[in-house]
């Protein structure tokens, strides 16, 4: 005979489900208004992409592929003026160190805002993830309640029968009586 009971924790699980939603509503908020205000910060700053970059050449830099591909030229211009010679390279008397020292500055903060941007992406996508947990446990505890199985048994014991009726058991084990083998006889070595 099985019946199905349902448990307090399937509220629990339902609340718990709930709970992971909304955090997954605020982690997709939050990573949106990260990438907003880098986006917003990067634009007032009037940054354009150089003409002769690779792609998204004179405009805004306000993503974090036109911040990309702006560092990538600044860092070609830089090689370009010093010889190849990066900025470690340079003798420190060198007129082009502090040009190439700039053009490194410059390149360290529109990578930093690329790391920006893709945190925001991790917090969006994270936030996703919850929200499909959180619907997940909802779905799991509204479908009802935990099935239990309980047999009667016939015997003396207060316990159930752990084979219930009508089950096949596994055959008895055989049973030897047989001999060893007698040790072999020969010529000893």
């Amino acid at each position: 005979m099985t019946t199905t009971t349902t448990t307090g924790s399937s509220k629990a699980v339902r609340v718990l489900g709930l709970l992971t939603i909304i955090f997954g509503i605020i982690f997709i908020i939050a990573g949106g208004v990260t990438w907003g205000a880098v986006a917003s910060n990067l634009a007032a700053e009037k940054i354009t992409v150089s003409d002769d970059a690779q792609a998204f050449g004179g405009q805004l830099v306000d993503t974090p592929w036109e911040a990309w591909f702006q560092a990538d030229i600044i860092n070609t211009h830089a090689l370009e003026a010093s010889d190849g010679k990066t900025y470690a390279e340079l003798d420190q008397d060198d007129p082009t160190r502090q040009t190439v020292m700039t053009a490194s500055f410059l390149r360290a903060s529109l990578f930093t805002s690329v790391v920006a941007f893709g945190v925001a992406l991790l917090v969006v996508g994270i936030g996703v993830v919850f929200i499909l947990i959180g619907w997940a446990l909802r779905k799991a505890a509204a479908g009802g309640g935990v099935a239990t199985s309980s047999v009667t048994s016939t015997g003396s014991s207060s316990y159930p029968d752990p084979v219930p009726a009508g089950r096949p058991t596994a055959p008895p084990a055989p049973t030897s009586t047989t001999t060893p083998p007698p040790a072999p006889t020969g010529p000893k070595a």
